[in-house]
């Protein structure tokens, strides 16, 4: 019989294989606890039982919990950092980089770092990694159909070479599609890529516990390559990033110095 919150942590992690005790407390109780009073049921075991029976139910629930909001070029200064600073300097190391979108959502990020990506490199040199907890987003994201608010800050050379316009939505073009392969992964306990260039996670470790985003960030460190780049969000600066083997090299964006942390 599930009691309180502890237990239907428990119960969750036994049912789905997420983990909510890594994730901050206090935001995600409050979100849970109004999609439960939203789909009226009355205690955490009722709902769970509800999950183990109404797959539309598990469904809303694991979209819910993996909160996707995205959009193209969210925060376009700091993509601009990325074109101006950060990828010149990548890309006289290597024309061919390992890139991974952590954590993609509806694969807005992905897609607009093809796009400028494009600007340095020929299509068919770009691949990007981009991975999500949420299998049902994935799909969505592989469909890539947007609609006028997720691209509202896609630069217009790239709204007008990359997007076909399907009545109110738009759809990216497959030669962008082909350029992104996506896959399921949880970054709490999934094994990390190796040898990346740059790793993008923006927006997401902010809903996570310290004691995780730290385990998160070592592996992030060791999923990199020697002086590649780990962007990150606009809220989620990373305290004493010396303490993971990264140096500050632009605001938002950390690149690895060392292997040796502990």
């Amino acid at each position: 019989m599930i009691q309180d919150y502890e237990g239907f942590k428990d119960a969750i992690l036994k049912l789905t294989g997420i983990d909510l005790h890594s994730y901050k407390e206090r935001q995600m109780k409050r979100r849970i606890d109004s999609l439960i009073k939203k789909n009226q049921y009355d205690s955490y075991q009722t709902y769970v039982e509800g999950l183990k029976i109404d797959s539309k139910l598990y469904k809303e629930f694991i979209n819910y919990l993996t909160i996707n909001v995205s959009e193209f070029f969210r925060n376009p200064s700091q993509w601009e950092v990325l074109e101006k600073d950060i990828l010149p300097s990548l890309a006289s190391r290597s024309q061919n980089l390992k890139i991974w979108s952590a954590a993609c959502s509806t694969g807005d990020e992905p897609y607009s770092l093809v796009m400028l990506l494009s600007k340095f490199f020929p299509l068919s040199q770009i691949k990007v990694l981009a991975t999500d907890i949420d299998e049902k987003i994935l799909a969505r994201a592989q469909i890539g159909v947007y609609n006028e608010k997720s691209i509202a800050s896609v630069p217009k050379e790239f709204k007008e070479k990359y997007f076909e316009r399907l009545g109110d939505s738009y759809r990216v073009k497959d030669e962008i599609k082909n350029c992104v392969e996506f896959k399921s992964h949880d970054l709490l306990k999934d094994i990390y890529p190796t040898q990346c260039d740059l790793i993008i996670c923006r927006n997401v470790l902010i809903y996570f516990t310290e004691e995780a985003k730290s385990e998160i960030y070592k592996k992030f460190n060791h999923s990199l390559k020697e002086g590649g780049i780990l962007f990150v969000g606009s809220t989620e600066q990373i305290i004493l990033a010396h303490r993971y083997g990264f140096s500050s090299k632009k605001t938002f964006f950390y690149q690895k110095t060392t292997n040796d942390i502990t």
